[in-house]
């Protein structure tokens, strides 16, 4: 490998080093904004069994006198209200699964059932943090390996094609 080639290789490792490195902050920053709207969540959810409890029915029963409501309305409060726990319950789920992960398994957690709005508005005010957590490092350090590896593998092609080219003048 070549002058060129090698600092290429190196310019991509860090670059893929350095935007591995972020996937653990992302997903704290994702398991802070969870906490946000299971907080929120929580509110409306206990206050819907709060009410339903002050007329003598569970949740489920709640939820039923809406469905079978006849006002189009009524109906619709159910279905957002199921959707709403549902979420809700969703949410909790993966939190627990945030917080019992290993650190530099979260970011895997994250991506296997993210929810599409928390992620969405984490990504957008994402911060990116320094790698100075052991995770931070060992992402840092895979980011690194496939920014080389690809950089590596690209310039192996390159040099085969030009190396294809010389065969094929010299040919002539």
């Amino acid at each position: 490998m070549g002058l060129i080639a090698r600092i290429i290789a190196i310019v991509a490792g860090l670059a893929g080093g350095t935007v591995f490195s972020q996937a653990p902050e992302f997903a704290q920053q994702y398991r802070q904004r969870i906490g946000g709207a299971i907080d929120e969540l929580r509110v409306i959810v206990e206050d819907f069994n709060r009410q339903a409890t002050e007329h003598h029915l569970d949740r489920q029963q709640a939820l039923s006198a809406y469905t079978q409501s006849p006002d189009d309305f009524l109906r619709d409060r159910g279905v957002s209200m199921q959707s709403t726990i549902t979420r809700y319950e969703t949410l909790l789920s993966q939190q627990l699964r945030l917080g019992t992960a290993a650190p530099v398994a979260k970011p895997f957690v994250l991506l296997g059932n993210a929810d599409d709005v928390v992620f969405a508005n984490t990504w957008r005010d994402f911060v990116p943090g320094v790698p100075v957590s052991i995770a931070g490092l060992v992402w840092g350090s895979i980011g690194f390996v496939g920014g080389w590896l690809v950089a590596a593998l690209l310039g192996l092609g390159v040099r085969r094609v030009t190396r294809t080219r010389r065969v094929h003048r010299q040919v002539r």
